[in-house]
């Protein structure tokens, strides 16, 4: 495979050039991927394609000369047939024509949408396994994950799978308000309480009645307001600012941190009897790098929200590569606004490394990425063996992480590394995390 098909295969990807007969001249190396054959030299693009059968639009449009977008049916391993979209355009080479096939949209299967949660990462798998057991109960929760992992998703997730679904979710960030206002926001007030109560306000409790309040950044809950919320947990009424009679609130509450809250008890910010009535359920959710498999899902599942703003059909290995690489201290949230920036400044249905902000790309002091070695790829060896080689020194000689942006498995790249007489370590072979 010469320098043209890899550089195809960076731009476009899954990719077939045709000659002026239709036929096969050159293919890329995830075409064979996408077609489920590798398409040998010479042979008809139409048959390859369409085969025999009675609808051949690819076929009828190749034949006319003309340019076509579509889809046609490949046979899978399991014997069944999956649709292939699939856009094949003329060019001149040289004053003969000839066709670029390329086959949109083809990646691997994203993690499932479970509970609203976007995953393919075990240890993920597992907590939305607990989350549904959890959700079976009334007890309190308490989520603990760094900040922008998604906790507000974890909490949406229990109430969705809860016999609550149907009522209200409310959701409150405790760091966002001083404590005279957020005392009113989750208590309620009367009227005439303070300067500007001009009418009753409900509170959060109580419009979260029949439901789930989610308590956002717990620790930061001031200690006046702390002893009023535990009052509310054991007697299930809350009292109004300014009001008189106690009313009864039928809440489920989720609370959540980044903080450990053992830690601001021995402090003596946060009441351990609070403590132990918010944590009668702990959940753990990890970091996005401790999950780098969940990167490429939630990628594309954000480059679909998207898709009326650019509609983005493939990632390159050097995008993917440089996504599943870096640190992620914003966690999800930070993967959010990064592909929202990709969308918008770059252009095309390919996403490159180009498009990535430069922190992500390693571009800026102190990025979260792991650096090259100061030793350039040697030129000498073949493209194949330096696309492995750099994906290697870009995770930092990770091999699982270097396999997953390369779209391979560990035991795939280790074999090829063999193959171009690149030696890995015997603990590498064995599968070592590195």
């Amino acid at each position: 495979m010469d320098e043209l098909t890899w550089a195809l295969e960076e731009v476009v990807g899954a990719a077939l050039v045709l000659d002026e007969e239709l036929r096969v001249v050159a293919h890329t190396p995830s075409a064979a991927e996408a077609l489920g054959v590798a398409p040998p030299v010479g042979v008809s693009a139409p048959r390859l394609l369409c085969g025999h059968g009675e609808e051949r639009p690819v076929a009828e449009a190749l034949a006319a000369g003309r340019a076509v977008t579509a889809e046609v049916l490949r046979p899978t391993e399991a014997g069944s047939n999956r649709a292939v979209h699939v856009r094949a355009s003329p060019f001149d080479a040289g004053g003969k024509r000839a066709w670029l096939v390329v086959f949109d949209a083809f990646r691997e299967p994203e993690g499932a949408a479970e509970l609203g949660i976007v995953t393919r990462d075990p240890a993920m798998q597992q907590l939305l396994r607990d989350v549904r057991k959890v959700a079976r109960s009334n007890a309190s929760v308490l989520v603990r994950g760094e900040t922008g992992s998604g906790k507000e998703l974890i909490a949406r997730a229990i109430h969705t799978a809860s016999d609550r679904r149907d009522g209200p979710f409310r959701a409150i960030n405790c760091a966002a308000l001083p404590p005279n206002l957020l005392e009113s926001e989750l208590f309620g007030h009367a009227r005439g309480a303070f300067t500007g109560a001009v009418a009753d306000a409900p509170g959060h409790f109580r419009l979260a009645d029949g439901g789930t309040l989610f308590l956002d950044e717990v620790a930061e809950l001031p200690l006046e307001v702390q002893a009023k919320l535990l009052r509310v947990l054991q007697d299930k009424k809350v009292i109004p600012v300014g009001g008189r009679e106690p009313l009864g609130v039928d809440v489920r509450v989720v609370s959540a941190t980044h903080r450990a809250l053992r830690t601001e008890v021995e402090a003596g910010r946060f009441r351990a009897d609070l403590l132990y009535r918010l944590r009668v359920i702990p959940l753990y959710l990890p970091p996005l790098r401790e999950r780098p498999g969940d990167v490429e899902a939630l990628a594309w599942h954000f480059l679909e929200e998207h898709e009326a703003t650019r509609a983005v059909r493939r990632i390159t290995d050097g995008a993917l590569n440089a996504l599943t690489v870096y640190d992620w201290p914003g966690n999800v949230r930070e993967l959010q606004n990064t592909i929202e920036y990709a969308v918008v400044m770059g252009s095309g249905p390919v996403l490159t490394e180009a498009d990535l902000p430069p922190e992500v790309r390693g571009e800026e002091p102190g990025a979260s990425k792991v650096s090259a070695p100061a030793q350039p790829v040697n030129p000498s060896l073949p493209p194949e063996a330096r696309r492995l080689v750099n994906a290697l020194e870009r995770s930092g000689g990770h091999m699982g992480r270097a396999a997953k942006s390369l779209g391979m498995s560990r035991t795939t790249l280790w074999r090829k590394l063999k193959r171009h007489g690149l030696h890995p370590d015997d603990d590498t072979e064995a599968g070592a995390e590195g």
